[in-house]
């Protein structure tokens, strides 16, 4: 079922990218960003997803999710340009950005020292969506330890993006939307189960 054998896979290459998702996870958040993109159809906003995990197992849940979800979802190798119906994930050895190319977006991956004791992190992520994409991001963070991805996710609020927390309820851990919540970067606080469908009506 992967997006990778989907009709149409050409046009999502010349399709203007108008708005860019960004979903940052850790603790249970594997699960998580399973259920969140079994919600999103095959022509979904490009999404660039962090989820704290070491880069010997980025490659191949990529390929899992890809299995199961409509969209094309792929482990970022850097410099891929940003096309509808495509999940980017950072890998496991390097925090992934986003990059302004021309008139859209391109993924960038740096292997530069921990943010908040992470590599990928996800408030460089955060920060990137915040400085370069602004009021067209959309923001969504979801269950995990500690407290990465709160300080971004503020700055992207404070651009003009939407922005969206798993609630305590349906978390693993709810540590990261909790510390998120708790400085006023969340829009929206929202079951894992409504997520997606908040975060694709905030992209439209």
């Amino acid at each position: 079922m992967g997006g990778s054998s989907a009709p149409g896979t050409g046009a999502r290459l010349t399709a203007i990218v108008n708005r860019v998702i960004f979903v940052g996870a850790s603790t249970g958040g594997t699960e998580a960003i399973k259920t969140f993109l079994l919600g999103f159809p095959a022509n979904c906003p490009p999404t660039m997803i962090v989820q704290h995990m070491p880069e010997s197992f980025t490659g191949s849940f990529a390929m899992r999710l890809n299995g199961v979800c409509q969209p094309r979802v792929i482990e970022a190798q850097g410099g891929e340009t940003l096309a509808m119906g495509t999940v980017y994930l950072a890998p496991g050895h390097s925090h992934m950005r986003v990059q302004k190319v021309g008139i859209g977006y391109a993924t960038e991956l740096l292997k530069t020292p921990p943010v908040n004791r992470h590599r990928p992190s996800v408030d460089v992520l955060f920060d990137s969506a915040a400085e370069v994409v602004g009021r067209h991001a959309v923001g969504v963070i979801l269950t995990g330890m500690g407290k990465d991805g709160a300080a971004g996710l503020l700055r992207m609020r404070r651009e003009g993006a939407r922005t969206f927390g798993q609630d305590e309820a349906s978390c693993v851990v709810y540590g990261m939307p909790r510390e998120a919540a708790l400085i006023g970067a969340v829009e929206e606080v929202a079951s894992l189960e409504m997520l997606a469908q908040k975060a694709l009506a905030a992209s439209r």
